[in-house]
């Protein structure tokens, strides 16, 4: 079974060889960070809005790719109201430049734990997981895919999911969030600079109004605690620095966990 692409040539080019053009201006345009991220904060809206911001993060990848195997990918939900954390039914998500297998092993590893549930609904429309694909399968190549679409649930009840599947150099997490949303541009810089700043310094709780993907990133925060990682932020803009009007942006940034 496979989840299609949803957002193929709306938030990204449905064409190969212009997505694959456009991945590739982003990848090579963005400053490298010499770091070896576990885990990553990626934004996700349209490529003309935060590709740029994205790619910031996936080029720190380059030093691990090669030892990157598994990626752990968490985003919230947009269009389907859902508890806890949904896992697809599907065995393959599919984009232009082809198809990720999902991690059945790993699937089966979580199944039992109840804040686990199966939802297609959650994952048939939802951009947030889905732009971040082609970015990974260009930095990476192959890979297996645990995708999981967070609703309402807690940060504890993340973290005690990201500690199940954490694994060693070989698993990459990966958090899928935008940050403030329809500010002015002004505002929007120093709502988001405190946002980030709150992330970089472990702070408790991110809400939702700060970031879309807030419980995600608060279950990361918490096991990143435990691990004693040490998060870096690589870029932190909005799209009135990338496309479209200052009148109301939304936020953006690429933090590292290594």
């Amino acid at each position: 079974m496979i989840r299609s692409p949803a957002v193929a040539g709306l938030f990204y080019p449905a064409d190969i060889q212009e997505l694959q053009h456009d991945v590739q201006q982003f990848l090579s345009h963005a400053r490298f960070h010499d770091t070896k991220p576990k885990a990553l904060i990626v934004p996700h809206a349209g490529y003309m809005y935060s590709g740029a911001i994205a790619a910031t993060a996936y080029a720190s990848l380059k030093a691990i790719a090669d030892r990157i195997q598994r990626v752990v990918l968490l985003g919230p939900v947009h269009r389907v109201a859902i508890y806890g954390l949904a896992l697809p039914s599907v065995d393959v998500f599919a984009t232009p430049l082809g198809r990720v297998q999902l991690d059945t092993k790993l699937i089966q590893e979580i199944a039992h734990l109840p804040q686990i549930s199966v939802s297609d609904a959650a994952h048939a429309l939802e951009h947030s997981l889905e732009v971040q694909l082609p970015f990974l399968q260009s930095v990476l190549g192959e890979f297996v895919l645990l995708p999981l679409a967070v609703g309402m649930t807690s940060a504890e009840a993340v973290a005690e999911v990201l500690e199940q599947v954490w694994g060693g150099e070989e698993t990459l997490i990966v958090i899928s969030s935008d940050l403030s949303h329809y500010l002015p541009y002004v505002q929007a810089q120093q709502v988001d600079y405190e946002t980030v700043q709150s992330i970089l310094q472990f702070g408790q709780p991110i809400e939702q109004a700060q970031a879309c993907g807030n419980i995600a990133i608060n279950g990361l925060i918490l096991t990143a605690q435990k691990y004693h990682l040490k998060p870096q932020l690589l870029d932190l803009r909005n799209s009135g620095d990338t496309a479209g009007s200052r009148d109301q942006v939304v936020g953006y940034a690429a933090i590292t966990f290594s």
